[in-house]
């Protein structure tokens, strides 16, 4: 064959760039012996050498570079410019000869299916699928050569247009190819998913079927029957009444049939063919190493493959070493962060996991990394029986989708009879037996008033101990001793410092049970949330609070902060403010909380102390939002609230029969509450100073690698892990490391476009929950009530916390809140999310303010729009949007 024609048989993966995607597919598979109807592409090459004859094309090319995605009105003329312009150009002579030759060779009296095959199509991240079009039937020289030209053209459609401009295509980059393939006239066809398209099961084989030609399907035009096939046997079939089948028509093409009555409601595809044909899916998955959306069809007792393709939408599994099945859940929903983690972060955290390891510094195979995120494998622990019935009790708190799933799962009889680690149990108990004594003694016997103090002192020595170890070292050593803190530091600090938070926790529930049970009544219990002591966060808030009051009475630094950079923050500061009252107290504010910053939890994100300008919106708010002293006098009030909530409980308890004794139970838990509850935030805070230690120290040796002509930045050490950063530094890792860098730097933008899933399985399949809003009325956003209260007013979408600009009395609707979300809380009237529950940090936080809010909503930041008034209930755990803006 010429350059311009290659045979199927001449083709494999590696000729994409000369018949594109779905040539390559045609051509491997048919190399590899599936069962593919015989053909040949018309390559690339031919249609440049078409594209160059015309003199209008670099014209046509320079207007679709100017043109924009959305502008749907002029993509659509050029379109129908561009395409009338090829259909009418000459094939050359050379190029049509060839054509013709193979044509020839197949056999002209025969019909064919004529296909275009753009070179970003059918790939792994991009399937381009369905822009391009395709010919059946095509019989006689006059119909192909036209069918061509056509396949051709259509490299201008509307939808192609859009799709390359809106995913960064270049027009004259995507070329096209074009298949032709010798048409089979099926009695059957469809499309089959070698993993479920819906849940993501990656040993769920799902196949659509129905009479006469596929097109019926890709048109929509014929509901198709749904066999699911799991492990080789049907799981599952629905047969659907399938009125129409699109057929050959004689003259060419293809026509439009109604199907007799009694074949309407009949299964397409025998039991056995269904089994045989996901097997021949399953096979060419394994040949392609990944899931696969084939279309096939079914003629004279043979199943004949007439295209495969990677499936794009899927999530990716978290990889385990074994046969079992395991559950994962996702670790940055339960941060508040479900946002793409660097390599660094997901390195240090799967180091810091206590459980799961073989030595210190080594990374815990029960936190897993899947799409730039980590999902944490509770599979072992739930061998337990108690742990089945305790972990869905306890995720429930963390997000309420995450707590169902799990519920709905582990008693599944598959999941049920699953073995992991036999001795699971025994570990369990040597880890939990001690921790629950000391939490015992905590609520029992200690005095609640020493828990704050207590754990202050405990996590300070750590923290100066671990800042000492990693400063008094360099190069390889310091990279060591991180790895080594890391993994060591966690389970002391849980077993210390959480035994002090978990008596917090326990008393919250045991409040509200014994309300209801005593009294009937558990809504006045939260209250007893408003301005809890010692809780860093709350505290971090008032103190930006406290830099607001000063900025409104100074409007040079008012005036100032509008304007400030980063690369001179300080030195502007000094020069607007004459008295040095602000730049004393922010200098006191960074020495505390100069670590945090939204997103804390990936070591990559640069920290307020690093870019001070990233707080400065928090100061403006609260400026604009809050009178002098408002935030304080708010604390104070809600301080003031919860004792005389206090105070009201115990005394309508004292009236119940043995009031007394139930008076003194309920007091013990409400002091505990108080003065524990704070704590919550504590472990957090805590494990962002450790990671600020680490961060300060591998930007120290990220700067010599730059000084080396190793790194370009000392920030790209976070597209590293830990040891590739110790054999880095050691000098024993010799890899071009730049090359690493950016190719993590291209893996995490395309991972961050990905959706992850709060609970998935190792099979693949995404477990979504239910939830239990069953008194919300038609129409309503549903979601997790965590702060009670119900509010209107208008919503404010802020997807980044350094960007936000709330006006007063706006409800705040944010993908997630962390700690560095906290100052937009005291300018909010509500609060809405779209991941979190009962425990996690914008929950806790809104319930000390008093603010109500309600969590877990998925895409509400997309379904509320700015401006939009809104009711948000969070008693019952529901959002109205009550007024669309503009209306």
């Amino acid at each position: 064959m010429s350059n311009h024609v290659l045979l199927f048989r001449e083709i494999d993966q590696s000729s994409l760039p000369q018949v594109g995607g779905k040539g390559a597919n045609l051509g491997e598979m048919t190399k590899a012996g599936f069962p593919v109807p015989q053909g040949f592409c018309i390559t690339t090459s031919a249609y440049c050498a078409f594209i160059q004859t015309s003199e209008k094309m670099d014209h046509f090319f320079r207007l679709l570079d100017q043109v924009s995605y959305e502008n749907l009105d002029e993509i659509r003329v050029l379109g129908q410019q561009i395409r009338a312009h090829l259909k009418e150009l000459p094939i050359p002579e050379s190029i049509q000869a060839s054509i013709l030759k193979a044509w020839g060779q197949l056999g002209t009296d025969k019909a064919y299916a004529v296909r275009s095959s753009a070179t970003a199509e059918d790939l792994p991240g991009a399937s381009f699928a369905g822009q391009q079009e395709t010919y059946l039937n095509v019989k006689g020289k006059e119909q192909f050569l036209e069918s061509v030209r056509c396949c051709w053209a259509s490299l201008f459609t509307d939808r192609a247009i859009v799709y390359r401009s809106k995913n960064g295509f270049d027009h004259r980059s995507v070329l096209l190819s074009v298949v032709v393939q010798e048409m089979i006239f099926p009695e059957v066809s469809g499309i089959m998913f070698t993993a479920d398209p819906i849940t993501g099961n990656r040993n769920m084989v799902s196949v659509d079927a129905s009479f006469g030609l596929g097109e019926a399907l890709v048109s929509g035009i014929v509901s198709a029957d749904l066999y699911q096939v799991h492990k080789g046997a049907i799981v599952q079939k629905k047969i659907a009444t399938k009125k129409v089948a699109i057929y050959s028509s004689p003259a060419g093409g293809t026509v439009t049939e109604e199907l007799p009555r009694e074949k309407q409601d009949l299964q397409a595809l025998g039991d056995a063919d269904i089994i045989e044909l996901a097997e021949l899916g399953k096979q060419i998955e394994r040949h392609y190493g990944s899931e696969q959306d084939i279309e096939w069809c079914w003629y004279d007792q043979q199943f004949y493959i007439v295209q495969s393709r990677p499936i794009t939408s899927l999530y990716p599994v978290p990889k385990v070493s074994d046969e079992h099945l395991h559950l994962f859940f996702s670790f940055g929903h339960q941060q508040m962060m479900p946002a793409v983690l660097s390599p660094m972060a997901r390195s240090i955290w799967r180091t810091m996991f206590p459980f799961g390891k073989s030595s210190v510094i080594s990374e815990s195979k029960y936190m897993l990394e899947a799409g730039g995120r980590l999902y944490i494998d509770l599979t072992s622990l739930l061998q337990i029986k108690q742990a089945r019935k305790m972990v869905p009790l306890l995720l429930r708190e963390v997000d309420e989708l995450i707590g169902s799933a799990f519920r709905e799962f582990v008693q599944r009889p598959d999941f049920i009879q699953n073995r992991v680690d036999p001795g699971v149990k025994k570990k369990v108990k040597k880890t939990l037996f001690p921790i629950a004594g000391n939490v015992l003694k905590n609520i029992l016997i200690r005095n609640p008033v020493e828990a704050m103090p207590r754990a202050q002192k405990i996590t300070q020595g750590y923290l100066q101990e671990c800042q000492a170890y990693i400063r008094n070292a360099s190069g390889a050593e310091r990279i060591a001793r991180i790895q080594e803190s890391c993994g060591s530091f966690v389970l002391p600090l849980f077993t210390n410092v959480a035994t002090l938070v978990a008596p917090g926790m326990i008393a919250m529930k045991r409040i509200q049970y014994l309300s209801q049970k005593w009294l009937g009544d558990d809504h006045s219990v939260s209250l007893l949330n408003k301005s809890l002591p010692g809780n860093v966060t709350s505290e971090m808030g008032l103190r930006i609070g406290d830099l607001a009051d000063i900025v409104r009475q100074d409007p040079d630094i008012a005036d100032y902060l509008k304007i400030a950079t980063a690369d001179r923050f300080y030195e502007g500061l000094r020069e607007a403010d004459k008295k040095g009252v602000f730049s004393k107290k922010f200098k006191h504010f960074m020495e505390e909380y100069g670590m945090r910053c939204p997103g804390e939890i990936d070591v990559q994100n640069v920290r307020w102390k690093d870019d001070p300008t990233l707080l400065i919106p928090s100061i403006l708010n609260q400026l604009h939002g809050l009178r002098q002293g408002e935030h304080r006098a708010r604390f104070n009030a809600g301080m003031i609230e919860a004792e005389e909530t206090a105070r009201d409980i115990i005394a309508k308890l004292r009236k119940t029969p043995g009031g007394l004794m139930k008076a003194k139970i309920m007091t013990r838990w409400i002091r505990i509450f108080r003065n524990v509850m704070g704590l919550r935030e504590w472990p957090k805070y805590t494990m962002v100073q450790y990671l600020e230690i680490f961060r300060t120290a591998m930007l120290e040796e990220g700067q010599r690698l730059v000084n080396g002509g190793v790194l370009k930045l000392p920030s790209d050490v976070f597209y590293l892990t830990l040891s590739e950063l110790f054999n880095l530094v050691k000098g024993d890792e010799h890899v071009d490391a730049q090359k690493i860098v950016e190719s993590r730097m291209r893996q995490m933008e395309q991972d961050q476009k990905r959706t992850p899933p709060r609970v998935i399985t190792s099979e693949g399949e995404i477990i979504t929950g239910k939830r239990s809003n069953a008194n919300a009325p038609e129409g309503a956003l549903l979601g997790t009530p965590v702060s009670a209260g119900i509010v209107e007013g208008y919503a404010k979408v802020v997807l980044k916390a350094d960007e936000a600009n709330l006006s007063p009395g706006e409800i705040l609707i944010a993908p997630f809140t962390d700690p560095g979300w906290t100052p937009l809380f005291n300018a909010s009237k509500g609060l809405v999310m779209e991941v979190g529950g009962m425990m996690t940090h914008g929950a806790v936080i809104a319930r000390e303010y008093g603010i109500p809010a309600v969590v877990g909503i998925d895409n509400a930041t997309e379904l509320v729009k700015d401006g939009d008034w809104i009711r948000v209930n969070g008693t019952e755990g529901y959002i109205e949007i009550l007024k669309r803006n503009g209306e």
